[in-house]
């Protein structure tokens, strides 16, 4: 079954008990028949939107862009858009089918000309991390052949507990990009392709940080692995708009004032890749879209289809397990990761 029609069957789970319910007393079901009829003509006036008015809606920006409370600036060229941050979350989740977030991001990068609905259609979604000051006197030191190596290794040991507990598998092929730092725009880029399951088509994580006197701007691309081609020439004019506003700066750091962050670049590029941490089962992981939904933007039956099989693996795992007398020392569950952005913050255990 593949990823769409297991989306539809959940839907359709999602609906048949309200159905079976409408039913259940004959003697009521003309009117309810009727008060249901009423109220499905209402809501599809007024919940329902075509694919070309959800993209007429969103509020797409040009030229300067200021991120933040004057925290840096995108500086686009003609071939870039921007959406701010809530629109960019309306994109994320109601029209790419991605979980909703707790915070929206800054705001989201696109090619200017092209529907973020179509097929050729990627993003580049802006955040920010307000980790402190991220030293990068280690950029010459990293051996990133062996970083992956190590990571690959680590995500083979985490894929034992994310299958004992319900998750799918996440392999990590390789580099997409190899990873490399621009010592002096203090910029870092890299990309990994990525397995989930037993999907046929790998997954793109094309990542870029810039680094700030407190912290770092995190740009991740949202795009297929066959987009690979178009996201490598869209990375420099990316790289290019993208600076932090004065005060704000790396070359402005004052180590009497600022926070130094305790891990450096090579934490930046490991992320969160041994935790045992579970990621939507669906592939719901801020991935390019699969289909738009067109219904109420953010409502119940979006978060019934897009985090039905995540319900029962998080219940499992909520609370920690009793030990029994043969088995070993419990060891901390963290939550479950929501999206691939997850798996590249750096873990806990790089901040020591």
């Amino acid at each position: 079954m593949s990823i769409k029609d297991s989306i539809l069957a959940a839907a359709l789970a999602a609906v048949l008990p309200f159905t079976s319910a409408a039913y259940a007393n004959p003697e009521t079901e003309p009117e309810s028949a009727a008060v249901s009829e009423e109220v499905t003509e209402s809501d599809d006036s007024a919940q329902y939107i075509s694919p070309e008015e959800f993209v007429a809606s969103l509020e797409f920006k040009s030229g300067r862009v200021v991120l933040g409370s004057n925290l840096a600036t995108l500086n686009l060229p003609d071939s870039l858009v921007f959406l701010d941050g809530e629109n960019a979350q309306r994109l994320l989740v109601d029209g790419w089918g991605n979980p909703p977030d707790d915070v929206p991001p800054l705001g989201m990068i696109l090619p200017a000309g092209v529907s973020p609905l179509a097929d050729e259609s990627w993003g580049v979604t802006v955040e920010y991390e307000d980790s402190g000051y991220v030293s990068d006197e280690d950029a010459a030191d990293i051996d990133y052949g062996d970083m992956l190596k190590d990571m690959q290794a680590d995500m083979r040991e985490a894929n034992t507990w994310r299958e004992e507990n319900g998750y799918e598998a996440v392999q990590l092929v390789g580099w997409a990009a190899e990873p490399h730092y621009d010592a002096e725009g203090k910029k870092l880029y890299w990309a990994k392709e990525l397995k989930f399951g037993d999907s046929e088509a790998n997954t793109l994580n094309y990542n870029i940080r810039v680094l700030g006197r407190k912290g770092v701007l995190v740009l991740n691309f949202v795009a297929n692995m066959d987009q690979l081609a178009e996201i490598e020439a869209s990375v420099p004019a990316v790289l290019a708009a993208t600076e932090f506003n004065p005060g704000q700066r790396y070359a402005e750091f004052d180590p009497d004032l600022d926070t130094v962050a305790a891990y450096g670049l090579g934490a930046l590029v490991a992320g969160k890749v041994a935790a045992k941490t579970g990621l939507l089962a669906l592939l719901l992981v801020l991935l390019k879209k699969f289909w738009f939904i067109p219904v109420v933007l953010g409502g119940w039956l979006f978060k019934r289809i897009g985090l039905r099989k995540k319900e029962a693996p998080v219940e499992e795992v909520s609370a920690p397990v009793a030990a029994t007398a043969e088995s070993k020392p419990e060891v901390p569950v963290q939550t479950p990761a929501q999206t691939v952005m997850d798996l590249n913050k750096p873990d806990d255990a790089d901040k020591r």
